[in-house]
Formats: C-alpha cells, structure tokens, sequence
C-alpha cells in the first residue's frame, strides 16, 4: 500500500510538472527554461516533438549519469525520461492550456506555469522513487567532480542555456529569472510532501505493527 501511495504522489509530480512545462513553452516569447529552451531549439530545427525531444535528451543524460555513478540510476528515472516527455504531447495534443495572448495576462500565465513546475517537482521528488535524469546527471558530476550540486547546476544549465540560445531557443527575461521562483517553490512542495509521504509510511508501519501483535 505504502510503495502505491509512494507512486500515485509520484505520477501526479510528473503530470504537474508536465503541466507547467507546458504552459511556459506555450509562453515561449517570454522566455523558457533552459532546458527547455534546448528541447524547443532542436524541436524548431529537427521537427518531431518537444515532448520527443525531451525524452531523447534524458535518456543521454542516463547515459552520462550511469557511466559516471549508478547509484542516482532508478526505475523511478527511467519513467520521469519517458513520461514527462510524453505528458508534455499529451497536453500539446488536448491543447486546453493558455496560449500565448501577447498582452500583460502573459506573464501571469508564465508565472503560473512556473509555480505548477515548482510544486510538480517537489511533489514527484518527495516519493523517493528516483531521481529525474537532469538531477541524476548533475549530482552525478557533483560527485565526481567535488563541486557543490549549486554550482554545478550553474554551470550546466549555463552551458545547456548557451547551446540552446545558439541553435535559435526562445531566450528571454523570463528564463534567468526562471530558478528564482522556481527553486524555493520546488523545496517547500517537496518538504510538505516529504512529510505527507514519510506519515503516511509511518502510520501504515504501525498499522501493520499493531495488527501483526494482535495476531500473535
């Protein structure tokens, strides 16, 4: 029952976080994340899907990360490569989220999309089921390299933000002020999520606990 709760939290990260994804690239002109703004470059030039894109792109990243260090490798990895991806499509496809209206509601929307990002992520990190490839890949390196996991994302993103910009992304404000409302947005969903989990973990335990001294 726990390891079902574990992955029910874990799915609605994902589609959450899909959901914000999605509707900042649907606010493109404003400007993306960085990672994203790869996904939309290669998207642009070779076609397919961002959705496509984005699991291609993760699926190196597990490649990278598991040459580097296994242990940042998991299930729970591999489905957040794939279905991100996929759910990314899914809301392309259902095209119900904002469009791109090109007046102030805009940044509202982005904003919005932004903060869903922050909590999706929080959320699917708190299941502990594995970490996302981006995340994998960066600790990985923090790891080998002896450089704090900040510093590294910095200059990953930098450097993915810099390849992205060159292949013709959409780079805009938004997209350096992406981490700042993203990132404590993402710790505090991911802390009281942690807590909701690591309760509902405990009460089952005791539940179990309880019934297995009754019976004995």
């Amino acid at each position: 029952m726990v390891h079902v709760f574990r992955w029910c939290i874990y799915l609605l990260g994902l589609l959450l976080f899909s959901m914000g994804i999605t509707i900042a690239v649907n606010m493109q002109y404003l400007g993306i994340h960085p990672w994203d703004v790869l996904n939309v470059a290669l998207f642009d030039i070779g076609g397919l899907t961002i959705g496509s894109w984005q699991i291609m792109i993760s699926f190196v990243l597990i490649v990278i990360s598991w040459i580097l260090d296994k242990s940042y490798i998991r299930i729970g990895t591999f489905l957040n490569a794939v279905l991100i991806g996929v759910f990314v499509d899914l809301y392309m496809w259902l095209d119900f989220l904002p469009k791109a209206t090109h007046n102030w509601t805009d940044i509202i929307a982005i904003i919005v999309g932004i903060v869903i990002m922050g909590i999706g992520g929080g959320v699917y990190n708190s299941a502990g089921v594995g970490s996302g490839p981006r995340d994998g890949f960066m600790l990985s390196i923090s790891d080998k390299t002896g450089a704090s996991i900040g510093k590294v994302r910095i200059i990953t993103e930098s450097a993915v933000l810099v390849i992205g910009l060159l292949l013709g992304g959409p780079v805009f404000i938004f997209t350096f002020i992406f981490t700042f409302i993203q990132s404590p947005i993402f710790q505090f969903s991911y802390h009281q999520m942690s807590r909701v989990v690591d309760a509902f973990s405990l009460a089952r335990m005791n539940k179990q606990y309880t019934k297995s001294n009754s019976i004995g």
